[in-house]
C-alpha cells in the first residue's frame, strides 16, 4: 500500500483508516501457561482489540522482516531495526508498548510501516483487516475513562456495527521511545519581538494544546486553545458576528489561526477549507501544525488554502513563520488603506 493511492479530496472532512488488531493473553497476571500432557502449551484464551492508523501516516504493510538488535534501547518493545530498500527502520512491539501479553498461539505477524513527523518507524501488530473511509465526524473524543486507562494513547473512537476501533497517537509512542521527537522551543534569539499578537490554537491533544500554549506565549502570543476543528470554527463564527456588529476588523480579536490536522468530529483541512471560503475570515493566516506534513501530502493543505505548513515538533518555526505572515498581512492592509486614501484625495 502506497500514499499515492490515497485519493480522497482534502476538506471533505473525510479520512481513510487502516484496521489492524492486537491479540492478548488474558490469564490472570503471574500466571504460568498450562501444558497439556504432552509437556507442550495448552492454547492460551486471548482477546483481540481492534485499532486504526490514518492512511496517510502509512507507507506499506509488509510480513515480519528479519530483525536485528539495537544496543541501549529506551524500551523492551522496540525490537530492534531492519533494512527496508537500503532504509535503516526501527521495529516497535506495539503490544509490549501497550503492555500487553501475546498469546503463545499467535500466528504469523504484520508489520506496519509508518512515516509522520518527518520520521519513518515500524510497528509490529497481530494482523491488518481493511481499510474504512469514514467522516471525522464519526471519530469521537475518547472518553476520560478510556484516555486514563490508555495513557492517554487513544486520540479517537469509532464505533462499527460489531465492534469498537480505538485510533491510536503513534506520535506519543514514538516520541515516548525518543523524547528528542517531541516538542521543543529553541532560542529565539535576541532580534525577537512580539506586540501581543493573537493566536487560536485547535489540537485534539490535551498535552499538545498545554505545550503549544506555554510555547507561543513564551514567544510573546496571547493564545486561546480548543480541541477540535468544529469547536475553532465555532470560536470564528462568533468572532465574525461580533466583528460584522461592531464594525471591527478580525485583528482585534485573532491574527493567525494554528491548527492541526487529525482532530475528531471537523479536521483541519476542513476548517481551513472553511476560513479560506468565507468572505470574511478569508484574509485570516492559517498554518497546518501537523505531524502530517510530508512532500507526498502536502498538496493537500495547499489545495485547501493554508499559508502555510509546518510539521511537528518544530515550534520556533511555527512562531517564526506565525510572525512573518501576520506582519505580512498588516503590510498588505495598510497598502490597501493607503490605496484607498490616495483616491479620495484625487477624488
Amino acid at each position: 500500500m502506497s500514499q499515492s493511492n490515497i485519493l480522497l479530496e482534502a476538506g471533505t472532512n473525510e479520512l481513510e483508516v487502516v484496521e489492524f488488531y492486537l491479540d492478548e493473553f488474558v490469564a490472570p497476571s503471574g500466571e504460568a501457561p498450562q501444558l497439556d500432557e504432552n509437556g507442550q502449551p495448552v492454547p492460551a484464551p486471548s482477546y483481540r482489540g481492534y485499532y486504526g492508523v490514518n492512511v496517510a501516516k502509512v507507507l506499506e504493510i509488509i510480513r515480519m522482516p528479519k530483525v536485528t538488535e539495537l544496543p541501549e534501547v529506551q524500551h523492551p518493545s522496540v525490537l530492534g531495526a531492519f533494512n527496508l530498500r537500503s532504509r535503516i527502520i526501527p521495529l516497535v512491539d506495539l503490544a509490549m508498548w501497550l503492555g500487553k501479553t501475546h498469546p503463545i498461539n499467535e500466528e504469523q505477524p504484520k508489520t506496519i510501516v509508518t512515516e509522520f513527523n518527518n520520521v519513518t518507524t515500524a510497528f509490529m501488530v497481530s494482523g491488518v483487516n481493511r481499510i474504512h473511509r469514514i467522516s471525522w465526524e464519526q471519530v469521537e473524543p475518547p472518553n476520560k475513562y478510556v484516555a486514563a486507562v490508555s495513557n492517554n494513547t487513544v486520540i479517537g473512537v469509532v464505533k462499527l456495527e460489531d465492534r469498537i476501533i480505538f485510533l491510536l497517537d503513534l506520535e506519543k509512542v514514538v516520541a515516548n521511545l525518543n523524547p528528542k521527537l517531541g516538542l521543543r522551543l529553541d532560542d529565539l534569539g535576541k532580534d525577537w519581538s512580539n506586540s501581543g499578537y493573537r493566536a487560536l490554537v485547535a489540537d485534539d491533544s490535551a498535552l499538545v494544546r498545554e505545550m503549544l500554549r506555554d510555547l507561543m506565549e513564551k514567544a510573546g502570543f496571547t493564545v486561546e486553545v480548543v480541541s477540535n476543528g468544529r469547536a475553532a470554527w465555532e470560536r470564528l463564527e462568533d468572532i465574525k458576528r461580533r466583528c460584522e456588529e461592531d464594525g471591527q476588523p478580525i485583528s482585534d480579536f485573532v491574527h493567525v489561526v494554528v491548527s492541526d490536522i487529525e482532530m475528531p468530529v471537523m479536521d483541519g483541512l476542513n476548517l481551513t477549507h472553511r476560513i479560506k471560503t468565507d468572505h470574511v475570515l478569508s484574509k485570516l493566516p492559517v498554518i497546518l501544525f501537523s505531524s502530517l506534513i510530508t512532500d507526498k501530502l502536502r498538496h493537500k493543505g495547499d489545495s485547501v488554502g493554508a499559508d502555510d505548513q509546518i510539521s511537528k515538533p518544530e515550534v520556533t518555526q511555527l512562531a517564526r513563520r506565525a510572525m512573518v505572515l501576520i506582519k505580512a498581512r498588516e503590510e498588505e492592509a495598510a497598502a490597501v488603506a493607503g490605496g484607498k486614501h490616495m483616491t479620495s484625495q484625487a477624488v
